[in-house]
């Protein structure tokens, strides 16, 4: 999707700090930070929301959580916490129409978020 600031990042079109990469995901720092750590997960397939996930898409789901774990443990937020968050359609607070999980860490976090 040529319009896609993500898919952009993807084909590296617009440079992003890169934490991390595979033949399907790519994490990135977001550039508005909203803790000491947050990352941005995104598959490299254009996926709008969770709301088009797939039964095809299962597989990549889980390794996102997977390369979160990892990215966690290497950002030394895994032992004290983190949080991974997936806002899906705008009333959630989605602003970029391509599928992306936060990974927050490196401070204490309130509950209910939001």
């Amino acid at each position: 999707m040529t319009n896609c600031i993500f898919c952009q990042i993807v084909q590296k079109q617009i440079k992003a700090n890169f934490v991390y990469e595979d033949e399907e995901i790519v994490a990135f720092r977001d550039i508005n930070p909203q803790a000491p750590v947050h990352i941005l997960i995104i598959p490299k397939k254009h996926i709008e929301s969770l709301n088009d996930i797939s039964s095809e898409d299962e597989q990549l789901i889980g390794k996102i959580y997977t390369v979160a774990k990892q990215i966690a443990k290497s950002e030394s937020t895994a032992e004290t916490g983190f949080r991974i968050v997936v806002n899906s359609g705008p009333d959630a607070g989605q602003a970029v129409p391509h599928l992306h999980f936060h990974l927050l860490g490196g401070r204490k976090f309130s509950w209910p978020p939001g």
